[in-house]
């Protein structure tokens, strides 16, 4: 059976003291260059892995990072996690991903466990909604971000997209290619209901009225988007035109219009939101309002290690914007 290095093993190794390698390991202290480069190369051949529990009873940094996100199974959230997890292994960060399915006890579960595994901070991605908890981690001044949504109530680091404006470019871009009948998809969360908030926004605005045929559906699926589609194009007031409030939703509605034999953009337009990967690959590519997803994961990380580190003090709230990335699933209706 093979026995683990231990720090003792590579600090005789080294011919050094153990001090200097737990310096070298957690990058404090003076340390040479030259003693450096000694110390990584007897590590990377004894194949040593420092205890991370230990050095968290230690009181020292797991150099870990808990993100919690409402479902891995959508795009936008794959692919944020993603950007997330690459920033962070360039900072010398590990992430730990835990799928909450939008469920309060999953989220209280998750962070029972990573507060037990020592984690250095969390992230928390839109859909989690047990404030209690949100405000307990800020009591206890743990090291915590938000990322794609928002919590106004709370003093906190975070980097969201305005879902408002987000919203308002959805319907705006709708009237203008002379759509009046709308109908609108989306699940009773804070991003959803911000972003349907500037949809009205934007009609009311050019004397619209917003769906008669409109009620919260209870997941973020395709198949759940093609249900309410297929809804929407059975009732007497068929729209001519489709805001779903995610790219999968969208896909949904794609497929319920084909099944029910109408064509897209010619007879319904329909337009995302993310621009996820699945804008590009449905058939007609999707029209969608595109997220920075990738510059959301870079700058949420770069906060939650900054808090970490100690050299950031003030909370930050970073808003970026969304933007029409037009495709073939919208069509001028003047």
């Amino acid at each position: 059976m093979k026995v683990n290095a231990t720090i003792y093993d590579v600090a005789k190794a080294a011919n050094v003291s153990i001090a200097t390698v737990s310096k070298v390991i957690n990058e404090t202290g003076h340390i040479s260059e030259k003693t450096k480069r000694k110390v990584h190369q007897i590590i990377e051949e004894l194949d040593y892995k420092p205890n991370m529990m230990a050095s968290a009873l230690m009181g020292k940094q797991t150099k870990t990072i808990g993100l919690l996100i409402p479902d891995i199974a959508n795009p936008f959230f794959s692919e944020l996690a993603r950007s997330i997890e690459d920033r962070g292994q360039e900072l010398g960060y590990n992430l730990v991903i835990c799928n909450t399915d939008y469920k309060i006890e999953k989220e209280n579960k998750y962070l029972a466990l990573l507060k037990q595994k020592s984690v250095d901070g969390f992230i928390l991605a839109s859909g989690f909604e047990h404030l209690e908890e949100v405000e307990k981690l800020i009591k206890e001044k743990t090291p915590v971000a938000i990322v794609a949504r928002d919590f106004p109530m709370f003093s906190i680091n975070g980097v969201a997209l305005d879902d408002f404006m987000g919203g308002y470019q959805a319907a705006s871009y709708l009237i203008g290619l002379g759509h009046e009948n709308i109908d609108v998809i989306a699940r009773d969360v804070w991003s959803n209901r911000e972003r349907i908030r500037g949809f009205k926004q934007a009609l009311e605005e050019n004397n619209r009225k917003f769906s008669m045929n409109f009620e919260y559906i209870g997941e973020s699926t395709v198949e759940a988007g093609k249900a309410i589609t297929h809804k929407y194009l059975s009732s007497s007031n068929i729209p001519t035109a489709i805001f779903a409030c995610n790219d999968l939703l969208a896909a949904g509605a794609l497929q319920a219009a084909k099944e029910n034999g109408v064509s897209v953009p010619e007879r319904l337009s329909v337009i995302g939101f993310d621009n996820t990967l699945i804008a590009r690959i449905v058939e007609p590519p999707l029209t969608t309002i595109g997220q920075p997803i990738q510059s959301m994961g870079k700058q949420v990380m770069d906060l939650i290690v900054s808090m970490i580190s100690g050299e950031q003090k003030e909370k930050i709230r970073i808003t970026l914007l969304p933007s029409v990335v037009e495709r073939e699933s919208t069509n001028n209706r003047m």
